[in-house]
């Protein structure tokens, strides 16, 4: 890049006005994602002489609108000088978060409103470990394990404990005595019911211990004695309940998709790590195409020229793609209102919007319900 710009700067051409869209595929078949990465891009593109538009962070976007045209989640106008060289770190910015974003939503909708963390971040390198969790945080999770992000966020990290600690010990038992005794009060008693033997055996031996203290046993059970995972759960259920305790809740963990935490919920699980799945999910592959140079359309092949906007339909969350100057009326398909979905966040280099991960997080909870996955997963079920 830096090769290239140099050429455009002695041929004259580096500070040419031009109008680049943002568009991202979306990985797996998905019918839509979450944009995220947005609290990390726009610091990017201020304090120059940019105008930026996008898609407010947290809202659901698609690979295409309703007539089949890549649908723009981030403009920039400007001198292409001002923000070549970033291309790159805003792509992967985007990229990467906005499909560990889409990974949490759909686990999100997948588990209903029983509670989800996020597990994952020794699935990524440490420097992303903060990116991961708040990416799967604004995406719906409930929490992370995370302290890199929780102190950014200023929240609290959630996690239970490892089998190594309860190896430490050489039983089970004395390993979730010695957390009880331990470990701060407002820390929810979940005991790791996998190690040594039998789930189901494990687990009411864990309640037999802890009573009413006891809040959940969480099974992880590896792959190579997991067999019929929803069996083993509803197992656990039963033995449970059948020793007088139905307070504990079972938590399961281990390469859970928003497929088996439907399924897994079904059987009786009541709240779910998620780990690989959403820290290591398939990157939404985004591009930067310059569609006006000077005013004027342009396009490789491939792409649809000159600048667009997005309007999105404030009931079905129908979209539509249309030029720049044009206006959208009434959604063609339940005639509901449509509005500009594109929100200008830089005006002349200056932030003037940057929503909350908060804010993000009820906007994307709010859209994913509504769009919902029922189809998939019952055809994966």
């Amino acid at each position: 890049m830096d090769r290239m710009l140099d050429v455009l700067e002695k041929d004259g051409k580096a500070g040419i006005e031009v109008t680049a869209e943002f568009s991202g595929d979306l990985p797996n078949g998905y019918e839509w994602g979450i944009l995220a990465g947005l609290n990390e891009v726009l610091p990017l593109l201020k304090d120059g002489n940019l105008d930026v538009w996008t898609l407010p962070e947290g809202s659901v976007f698609r690979s295409e609108d309703s007539n089949r045209v890549e649908e723009p989640v981030l403009v920039i106008k400007g001198t292409y000088r001002e923000f070549a060289r970033l291309e790159t770190p805003i792509l992967g910015i985007l990229s990467y978060c906005s499909g560990v974003a889409t990974a949490a939503a759909r686990v999100r909708v997948a588990a209903g409103d029983s509670p989800v963390y996020a597990f994952g971040i020794r699935r990524a390198h440490p420097a992303l470990a903060a990116v991961a969790d708040r990416a799967a945080y604004l995406g719906g999770l409930d929490g992370f394990s995370g302290v890199a992000a929780a102190k950014r966020l200023n929240l609290k990290a959630t996690g239970t404990m490892p089998h190594s600690f309860i190896l430490v010990y050489g039983d089970s038992e004395m390993a979730w005595a010695a957390f009880d005794k331990y470990a701060p009060q407002d820390v929810a008693r979940v005991m790791l019911c996998d190690t040594y033997s039998d789930e189901k055996f494990e687990a009411v031996k864990a309640a037999k211990l802890l009573r009413e203290k006891l809040y959940a046993v969480r099974l992880d059970t590896p792959h190579s004695r997991r067999g019929d995972f929803e069996h083993i759960v509803r197992e656990v259920r039963w033995e449970l309940d059948q020793a007088g305790f139905r307070h504990v809740k079972i938590m399961v963990s281990g390469s859970l998709d928003e497929y088996s935490v439907h399924r897994l919920k079904l059987a009786g699980a009541e709240l779910f790590g998620v780990g690989t799945k959403v820290a290591a999910s398939k990157p939404v592959d985004f591009s930067m195409d310059l569609c006006e140079i000077e005013g004027k359309p342009v396009s490789k092949r491939g792409r649809f020229s000159g600048a667009k906007k997005l309007y999105r339909c404030v009931n079905c969350l129908s979209d539509y793609v249309v030029p720049w100057d044009e206006k959208m009326g009434s959604c063609p398909k339940c005639n509901g209102k449509t509005h500009e979905a594109l929100v200008k966040v830089i005006e002349k280099g200056k932030l003037v919007s940057l929503d909350s991960v908060r804010e993000a997080r009820k906007r994307a909870m709010g859209q994913s319900k509504k769009l919902g996955l029922q189809s998939l997963i019952e055809d994966k079920s």
